[in-house]
C-alpha cells in the first residue's frame, strides 16, 4: 500500500494521537485506539474552543451580567446549530441538553408515560441496554427479531405493529449497532412505523458521528420523530448529550427532574412550568459541554460527513479482508463486506477468552480494543448462539467469566497502517498461542 494511502490528514485534528506509551516489553510506541465506539478523543478545535470560551463562562439565564448574557446567548443559539446538523425543525422540535444518550432515552421514557392507555414500546433484539432497560418498568415492551447475522427483520416489525392493534406508542431502534456496526434502514422503518400510527426514536450514538444524518421534513413519511446522541462519541468528551423531539410531547406534565431553571412560578401549592426545552433542563446547564459539542459539529461539517463515511468505509473494508485471512480468528455478523455498517468489527481468537485477547493487544502492541458484551447482552448472546441452559448458569453464577467478543471500532483519524499493525499482532498471537495463554491467563492480567 502506498504511503499516500497510509497518510491520514485528519490525525492532526485529534488531541493525543502521537502520545507515546510503554509496552510490557519496555518498547516505546505510539498507541492505537480502536475503541472509538465507547468514546473518542477530543478534537484540537474542541480544546481550543473550551479554552477560548472559559474567560466568558458564567451563569445561564436570568443573569444580567455581561458574561451571563454571552453565555446564555451561546447556549440558546447552539440549539439552532444542532437542528441544522441533524435536519431538525426548530419550530416543531425541542432540542434538550442532557448528559448522554442514556439520559436522553431515560428522559423520553418518562415523558411518554400515559397511565390511561396500555401502550406498547417496540425495541429490538440488537439494542444497547440504554435503549431497552428504560422502557421495561413503564410500558409493555416487545422486541423486533433479528436474522442469523444480527440484522433487523422489517417483516417482524410489521407483524408486531399489526399484532398490537394500534397500541404501539413508539418504535425505538439504534441507528447503528454498537456490536456489529449494522446501520438500520431508519427511513424505511419510519415509513412503516408511521403507517401504524406510532412514532420512531433513533438512538444515534453510533450513527451520527460517522455518516450524514437527516431527520427529514415533518410531512415526509420518512421523518424521524426523535433522535438522541452523545458528544463524547463525536470528539467532544465534556459530558453533554442531546434529545430532539416534538415540543408537544414535553409540554404536558412535570419533568422527571425538577428544580431550578424549570419553572415560571412556584408557591407552596402551585407550580407553573416553563415551556420545553428549558422545562427539561433542571439545574445549572453544562455550558462548557455545549461549547465542546458545537465546536465538534463545526469541525465535522468542515471535514464533511460524506468524507468521514468514505474514509471509514474504506478502512473497514480493508481491515475486514485482512482479518478474514488470520488463522483462528472468528468474525461475527456480516463477514462478506462492510456494506450497510459503520466501522465496527467484532471478533474472537480461538482458544482465547475475549478479555485476554484485549489485554494481550494492549500490553504487547499498544492497541486498544474493547471486550465483553458491550452493554448489549441479549444481542451478543444471540450472535454467539449461547444456549438457554448456559444463560441460566450465568444467572446463578454472576461472577463467572461470561462469553463475549473483542470489538474493533474505527474513528476518522485511524489509518491503514494501524490496521496492518493490528493484523500483524493478531497473527503473532495465533502463531504463539501457547506462549500467550501461559503468560496472560493469570489473575494478574485479568
Amino acid at each position: 500500500m502506498s504511503s499516500k494511502i497510509y497518510t491520514n490528514k485528519y490525525r492532526k485534528l485529534i488531541v493525543g494521537v502521537d502520545k507515546k506509551i510503554s509496552l510490557v516489553s519496555g518498547k516505546i510506541v505510539t498507541p492505537i485506539n480502536f475503541d472509538n465506539a465507547a468514546t473518542t478523543p477530543p478534537f484540537v478545535s474542541v480544546m481550543k474552543a473550551i479554552n477560548e470560551f472559559a474567560p466568558w463562562y458564567s451563569s445561564i439565564h436570568r443573569g444580567t451580567g455581561y458574561k451571563s448574557e454571552i453565555s446564555s446567548f451561546f447556549y440558546e443559539s447552539s440549539r439552532q446549530t444542532i437542528c441544522d446538523f441533524v435536519g431538525a425543525n426548530p419550530d416543531h422540535d425541542a432540542v434538550i441538553f442532557v448528559k448522554n444518550t442514556t439520559e436522553a432515552i431515560n428522559k423520553l421514557s418518562y415523558r411518554l408515560c400515559n397511565k390511561d392507555k396500555d401502550y406498547v414500546i417496540l425495541s429490538t433484539c440488537m439494542e444497547h441496554h440504554s435503549n431497552d432497560l428504560p422502557w421495561r418498568d413503564k410500558y409493555k415492551v416487545d422486541y423486533i427479531s433479528i436474522d442469523s447475522e444480527g440484522r433487523l427483520s422489517l417483516g417482524d416489525l410489521e407483524n408486531k405493529l399489526i399484532r398490537h392493534k394500534g397500541n404501539v406508542k413508539l418504535v425505538t431502534v439504534c441507528g447503528a449497532s454498537n456490536v456489529t456496526g449494522y446501520v438500520n434502514p431508519i427511513y424505511k422503518i419510519a415509513s412503516l412505523v408511521h403507517q401504524y400510527g406510532a412514532m420512531l426514536l433513533v438512538d444515534g450514538a453510533q450513527l451520527i458521528p460517522h455518516v450524514p444524518f437527516d431527520m427529514k421534513p415533518l410531512n415526509s413519511p420518512e421523518h424521524i420523530d426523535f433522535v438522541a446522541f452523545s458528544a463524547h462519541k463525536m470528539y467532544a468528551p465534556f459530558g453533554v448529550g442531546v434529545l430532539i423531539g416534538p415540543k408537544e410531547i414535553f409540554q404536558a406534565g412535570p419533568p422527571e427532574f425538577s428544580g431550578g431553571g424549570t419553572v415560571k412560578l412556584v408557591t407552596h401549592d402551585f407550580v407553573k412550568w416553563l415551556d420545553p426545552p428549558q422545562k427539561e433542563e433542571a439545574g445549572t446547564p453544562n455550558i462548557m459541554g455545549v461549547v465542546a459539542l458545537i465546536s465538534s459539529i463545526k469541525t465535522l461539517n468542515k471535514i464533511g460527513m460524506k468524507n468521514i463515511e468514505e474514509h471509514e468505509d474504506n478502512l473497514c473494508a480493508y481491515l475486514l479482508e485482512k482479518l478474514k485471512k488470520v488463522p483462528g480468528v472468528t468474525l461475527y455478523g456480516n463477514t462478506l463486506d462492510c456494506k450497510g455498517r459503520v466501522g465496527i468489527i467484532p471478533f474472537n481468537i480461538e482458544g482465547f477468552y475475549c478479555d485476554i485477547t484485549s489485554k494481550i493487544l494492549s500490553m504487547e502492541a499498544g492497541i486498544g480494543v474493547r471486550s465483553g458484551c458491550f452493554c448489549a447482552h441479549p444481542y451478543v448472546q444471540k450472535l454467539l448462539k449461547i444456549k438457554q441452559e448456559e444463560i441460566d448458569y450465568y444467572k446463578n453464577h454472576p461472577n463467572s467469566p461470561r462469553p463475549g467478543m473483542a470489538r474493533i471500532s474505527l474513528g476518522l483519524y485511524n489509518t491503514f497502517r494501524e490496521a496492518d499493525i493490528l493484523v500483524d499482532s493478531l497473527i503473532k498471537i495465533t502463531n504463539k498461542r501457547d506462549h500467550f495463554i501461559k503468560k496472560y491467563s493469570t489473575c494478574d492480567y485479568i
